[in-house]
């Protein structure tokens, strides 16, 4: 490699670093706060918070690389601008697709980076994350069964059992759900049980009556029921599911066989688009790189600042995540438009070489 290329590089690595870490731990701490209180308040040891925070780090990264990779290619380049080095390797003979050599190795590095996260750590997290939270929703459920204690599963909700069997029958159901705004839900019942369910945990309560009261009105109804299934996954979350398409790896995608389509409910097309975004997802760095650093080189060295170019490589940026979040939808409808994840890719790339063109031709007529 020139020592131009590595010159370039290096401070695409440092800045790329530096604000990796910085946007990783914004977004960890916004995750970890949610989980806090989740699990916390749920009475979860602080172990369970640290796993669970750990098993979500990889698809944080995942969202942060290619951000990263934006800010670290605009910034180095408005500094090469600033600085007028980019005026005198032009002066020099050096043409800004070449300039654009050590953007592009810069983004197939953080690329290597993505698509070893895509194809191997994210699915692998988000397996154990599903898991763990099974386990951690059939422990809330079993905590549930305390006879002659108020609980309160989740901030709003009370619940109570007068008597448990020996047969794991409950006597004597009192649950209160304040969640509402609107209203207020008082539930008894002679009998209940708790059955687990591939959605979540229900409670079936058996010879009991609900007591509605409205919040706005101040009226207060009673209803009678012979059975009545409330809803525990709100409190415990999801248990007794099958894997989604997101945990399962690559190979797997790739042979759509009947057992993985019944185990997670999905379409043929949903495992095409699944593993043709693991590979956009991963090249989008390359993308997001060339968008940063070809929009201020198309601009060329200004005395006024270069303020109209980054805001053209932001709304760049913006118009991408737009296509890409529009065709998302007709490509998991369809096996034949699985290939659309590529057209933002594909249009990022092409914007970006067009802008360098245009930059090339540009410096020519000047001279």
């Amino acid at each position: 490699m020139a020592r131009l290329d590595r010159y370039i590089l290096a401070q695409l690595l440092w800045v790329f670093g530096f604000f990796s870490l910085v946007l990783v731990s914004v977004y960890w701490v916004n995750r970890a706060v949610r989980l806090f209180d989740q699990l916390i308040s749920n009475g979860q040891p602080m172990s369970v918070f640290l796993e669970f925070t750990a098993l979500s780090l990889p698809m944080l990264i995942r969202t942060v690389l290619p951000i990263s990779a934006f800010v670290a290619a605009t910034y180095v380049t408005l500094s090469l601008l600033r600085s007028s080095e980019i005026t005198v390797l032009q002066a020099a003979g050096i043409s800004p697709f070449r300039l654009a050599r050590p953007v592009v190795a810069f983004g197939l590095i953080v690329t290597a980076f993505l698509i070893v996260l895509m194809h191997f750590l994210i699915p692998e997290a988000r397996a154990e994350l599903s898991r763990r939270q099974m386990e951690v929703a059939q422990n809330l459920t079993a905590s549930l069964l305390q006879d002659g204690v108020f609980q309160h599963p989740a901030n709003g909700v009370t619940f109570f059992i007068t008597e448990i069997t020996a047969e794991g029958t409950m006597r004597g159901i009192y649950l209160s759900d304040a969640r509402s705004q609107l209203q207020r839900i008082d539930y008894t019942a002679r009998t209940a049980l708790i059955v687990p369910e591939a959605t979540g945990p229900k409670l079936v309560m058996i010879d009991g009556q609900a007591q509605i009261f409205d919040r706005t009105t101040g009226r207060l109804s009673v209803t009678g029921f012979g059975d009545f299934t409330y809803d525990l996954s709100t409190m415990t979350g999801p248990a007794g599911r099958g894997r989604s398409v997101q945990e399962l790896g690559s190979s797997e995608l790739l042979a759509a066989t009947p057992a993985l389509l019944e185990e997670t409910r999905a379409s043929v097309a949903q495992f095409r688009f699944e593993l043709v975004s693991r590979f956009v997802d991963g090249f989008a760095a390359v993308a997001a790189a060339l968008i940063g650093f070809s929009s201020l080189i198309a601009g060329g060295f200004s005395r006024l600042g270069f303020w109209r170019e980054v805001v053209v490589a932001v709304v760049l940026m913006a118009l991408v995540q737009t296509l890409t979040n529009a065709l998302a939808g007709p490509a998991m409808r369809s096996t034949a438009l699985a290939w659309l994840g590529i057209v933002p890719l594909g249009l990022a790339v092409a914007v970006s070489l067009g802008l360098i063109a245009w930059a090339t031709r540009k410096r020519r007529v000047r001279t």
